[in-house]
């Protein structure tokens, strides 16, 4: 424990001194987003572009992580313990890209339908039956939705160029077993 701890202080250091634009804390055993994170990197918050946190045991993100890292353009929260996502995630309007494969989702993350910049949505390895196919349409820069591992409906199999402007990784459609 205490070992994780000074990986991710030593991160966290290493981006404020550094004044990097990533914070990466992507397999640090983390169960949930360190407050003292917030007080260390008040300075810099605006400058973070990009933030993984891949491979801990995030059970969900907090509206505050969001809002005060509101200038992210790509996102990796992947290999965590997510089910939902915050409100806030509307107002990330720079987010370009959000990794969310390897979590617990069974609905389609509605709020990312909303993310003006989203490109590339990653969700697979998820439980996902359902995607909102109309507000997924409507996404303008939209250009990847990765739903592979996901149990989808066949009505989101449909979803093909032209009828949306972005492409659809899908699982190959199981075989019918014969009788």
């Amino acid at each position: 424990m205490g070992e994780a701890v000074a990986r991710v202080a030593r991160k966290v250091n290493d981006t404020v001194e550094n004044k990097t634009d990533s914070l990466d804390l992507a397999n640090c055993k983390l169960m949930s987003f360190p407050v003292g994170v917030y007080k260390a990197m008040r300075s810099v918050t605006e400058g973070i572009h990009r933030i993984s946190l891949a491979n801990n045991e995030l059970k969900s993100i907090t509206s505050r992580f969001v809002t005060t890292f509101s200038q992210l353009t790509e996102l990796n929260l992947a290999g965590n313990y997510l089910h939902r996502l915050p409100e806030e995630i509307t107002s990330l309007l720079h987010l370009r890209a959000i990794d969310l494969s390897r979590n617990r989702f069974r609905h389609f993350p509605e709020p990312l339908a909303t993310v003006p910049a989203l490109e590339t949505i990653d969700l697979e390895e998820n439980e996902i039956a359902e995607v909102p196919t109309d507000k997924l349409a409507s996404m303008a820069l939209l250009r990847s939705l990765n739903l592979r591992a996901n149990p989808v409906g066949p009505e989101v199999r449909l979803l093909v160029r032209p009828l949306v402007p972005f492409e659809v990784l899908l699982s190959p459609e199981e075989p019918i077993p014969k009788a």
